[in-house]
């Protein structure tokens, strides 16, 4: 099988080319400059150009691409490029599958929690709707474009990954080896979760199963709060969890991303995904945190 990825240099995309050549696949990667070898493709989503016949030669598309939220705080211009770096790839990427003469089977394209808003403890599925926000209008625009695509669709709502090296909670491990760490604003927020691990293992999982099409949830089972999770993570490199920050200084230093991305409560079922027959490696906090520690595979 061959998978071609865009984002394939993020943590996610890292982690998903690992899985595929480790299953004896082949991954291709998008590329914004002249490829280095057979399995990099060029790729020029805000003119609309990927490189010719690439379509026609892939089993699926795997579409992660997008500048980070992560980095705070936004302003307009920042704010501009989230929206164009996600729509303009999607765009780019589903024009060329419509056109192809021999399309994939399947793109299996980016969203996040964000399309759900900050929803307090209302317990989140598939169903639940799009909220209210900036993140959530920009996930919700991000899978229409997606779901323009003329073969299966599968739009994956990623979580709080959970990694030893990278993403908000990469960042974050230093301060808790610190003594610094600690949980943002009441601590009672809602926040889901998923190991790096099992979120490229799902994306593999959604490829292979040809019933499953729309929205998943990728979210571990286990449902967690901020202060949970973090009070995981510091036990897991045998730390303290106290210092918590305000949300008020959050709010004063970040912005609008504070609340959206930090601040916001978003309890989030797995159901649909456990019902395709996912398992997980990483089903509850200890397990994931062991995993982000170092402890575990």
């Amino acid at each position: 099988m061959k998978i071609l990825i865009s984002g394939a240099s993020g943590l996610v995309g890292t982690e998903l080319r690992k899985q595929i050549e480790a299953r004896g696949d082949v991954a291709l990667s998008l590329v914004r400059r002249k490829p280095r070898n057979e399995n990099e493709i060029e790729f020029y989503p805000d003119k609309g150009f990927i490189q010719a016949g690439v379509i026609d030669q892939v089993d699926a598309v795997v579409n992660l691409a997008g500048a980070p939220t992560g980095k705070v705080p936004w302003g307009k211009k920042y704010k501009n490029e989230l929206v164009s770096s996600r729509i303009n790839t999607t765009k780019t990427l589903v024009d060329a599958i419509n056109a192809s003469k021999t399309p994939p089977k399947v793109l299996v394209s980016g969203s996040a929690e964000g399309i759900y808003g900050d929803r307090g403890n209302e317990l989140l599925d598939e169903d639940s709707g799009k909220g209210e926000g900036f993140l959530s209008d920009l996930a919700f625009e991000w899978e229409e474009e997606a779901k323009k695509a003329k073969v299966r669709v599968v739009l994956i709502r990623t979580t709080l990954v959970m990694s030893p090296t990278g993403g908000a909670l990469g960042r974050l491990i230093p301060l808790i080896k610190a003594f610094i760490g600690g949980p943002f604003g009441s601590g009672k927020q809602w926040q889901a979760w998923i190991s790096l691990v099992d979120e490229a293992r799902a994306i593999l999982h959604l490829i292979d199963n040809e019933k499953t099409s729309g929205p998943y949830n990728l979210a571990a089972p286990q449902k967690a709060t901020i202060t949970d999770i973090m009070n995981a993570v510091a036990k897991a490199f045998k730390r303290p969890s106290w210092l918590r920050v305000p949300g008020w200084a959050m709010r004063l230093l970040l912005g609008e991303a504070a609340t959206e991305l930090l601040l916001g409560s978003k309890k989030m079922t797995a159901d649909k995904l456990l019902a395709t027959g996912f398992e997980f490696n990483h089903p509850d906090l200890e397990s994931a945190a062991n995993y982000v520690a170092g402890k575990s595979s």
